[in-house]
């Protein structure tokens, strides 16, 4: 938290100065969504502008990108719709929204550290990766050599939602990004995957 706020000072020296910004710049209470304690920077109002100077654009996307994954990974949020309302895209005590250009520019942001990807050609719908497919994968491992599953079978919705994985990042993880860090596994010769009856029926059989 100490680090979003020197960023959001850094920041605010670069922003315009006018009287109107000035006053709306003014530091007002530290907001929460539900659990999760907003930045200082959610409560200044030319946060929520793409800003035309380069360095100070750099800067305000770098913290809206920590503020996207700090919260989808507390939330368990793996789907960002950019056409849909989304928590941290508006603050009504401001009375600002983000412009469907931010939104998407600060994706984008992400995509080109491989922490989000495009579900369509559209951009209309992004998976957020607060971890990577390879940092999947070694929560997996992890998960199995803690539970003593070195050698068993489990299916793919055990991972997902069984007793098993309760307590853990792995209960509730979205299915396509479990699919692609098992998939990786597999190529690595750590599990086979095989078919069940259904897609729900997936089955893994681990040998790490």
């Amino acid at each position: 938290m100490a680090r979003h706020m020197a960023q959001t000072a850094d920041v605010l020296k670069t922003f315009p100065r006018s009287a109107s910004t000035v006053k709306e710049a003014r530091p007002r209470e530290m907001q929460k969504l539900g659990d999760f304690k907003l930045p200082h920077f959610f409560n200044y109002p030319p946060y929520f502008t793409l800003q035309p100077v380069r360095e100070t654009r750099e800067k305000q996307v770098q913290l809206w990108k920590e503020l996207i994954l700090d919260y989808c990974r507390t939330q368990k949020i793996f789907v960002i719709k950019l056409e849909e309302e989304f928590p941290l895209f508006s603050n009504s005590v401001i009375e600002r929204t983000l412009s469907h250009e931010a939104r998407e520019a600060f994706l984008l942001a992400l995509a080109a550290e491989g922490r989000a990807e495009w579900l369509d050609k559209g951009h209309r719908s992004c998976l957020i990766l607060w971890h990577r497919i390879q940092e999947w994968a070694d929560i997996i491992v992890n998960f199995v050599k803690d539970n003593g599953f070195e050698d068993s079978v489990m299916t793919v919705e055990e991972i997902r939602s069984g007793i098993e994985s309760r307590g853990t990042e792995l209960h509730g993880i979205d299915r396509t990004i479990l699919m692609r860090a098992l998939k990786l596994l597999e190529q690595k010769g750590k599990l086979a995957i095989f078919k069940g009856t259904s897609t729900d029926d997936e089955g893994i059989k681990f040998s790490v």
